[in-house]
């Protein structure tokens, strides 16, 4: 699946959540598909989390 379609399927999900839906449901399908676009960067292997963690616990 491209990536444009996946991006279609997203903002039909969310369309439809804000059509149907409360704001409530709208926060929580936004904030799970934030969780999935973390997953699918991380996977990727877009993003790095070794190295932003690192950045973050190093002693300066």
């Amino acid at each position: 699946m491209s990536r444009t379609t996946t991006a279609l399927f997203v903002g039909l999900v969310l369309g439809l959540t804000a059509a149907f839906g409360s704001f409530g449901s709208f926060v929580i399908v936004l904030l799970f598909g934030a969780i999935g676009l973390v997953v699918g960067l991380v996977l990727d292997g877009r993003l790095d989390l070794q190295g932003l963690l690192g950045r973050a616990t190093e002693k300066r």
